[in-house]
């Protein structure tokens, strides 16, 4: 039915009357080139994507913006696994990255909140940057690919995922002062505190 571009390939799946996304695990970097999509088998409740479902899962529970989360597919061969995640498709949404350009104050800001309401919770995002964060046809903040991500306490992982974040829209040409109207609409969320690095 169509695709998203990234390091993995997303595919969108008709389903019945509902839309999924398809996503591959691929690995990224110089392993990636020798190996692009296998792991080391430790168990199924340890791939990366039964942990990943299970995260989205929790914190879609908690009323968090993730798509909500349809299956883990793991296929093992000996001592190795591929795996993909499917979840549900969110209509109408479109990178952060494509809505630069022209992105109001006030959608920016409800970027800072939602990222703030996800480290409130605990979740460090390790590759928060501009093409995982959706925003849909109401403008509506969503978190994707929480692939390797985790909850944590309060700590300087906080400061790290704001600072990755402005380094994604640096290099996504973000208008001058688009990370500080985030981190206005960041520091109005009243329970989170980044600690310095």
């Amino acid at each position: 039915m169509g695709e998203a571009p990234g390091r993995g390939t997303s595919l969108f799946v008709q389903a019945g009357t509902q839309q999924w996304v398809l996503r591959h695990y691929r690995r990224g970097g110089l392993i990636g080139r020798i190996n692009r999509a296998r792991y080391l088998w430790t168990g199924l409740e340890r791939t990366r994507a039964f942990r990943e479902l299970r995260l989205t899962a929790e914190l879609h529970a908690r009323s968090l913006p993730v798509p909500p989360p349809v299956a883990a597919c793991v296929w093992r061969s000996g001592l190795s696994y591929q795996a993909a995640l499917i979840t549900q498709r969110l209509a109408g949404s479109r990178a952060l990255a494509e809505r630069l350009i022209d992105a109001d104050p006030e959608l920016l800001e409800r970027v800072g909140t939602t990222v703030a309401r996800f480290h409130a919770a605990g979740l460090d995002h390790v590759d928060l940057n501009a093409r995982n964060l959706l925003v849909d046809a109401e403008d509506r903040v969503w978190l994707i690919d929480l692939d390797r991500c985790r909850l944590r306490r309060p700590g300087a992982w906080q400061a790290a995922n704001l600072d990755r974040l402005a380094r994604s829209l640096a290099k996504f040409d973000a208008p001058p002062g688009a990370m500080a109207v985030i981190r206005r609409g960041y520091q109005a969320w009243p329970a989170v505190t980044p600690r310095a690095g």
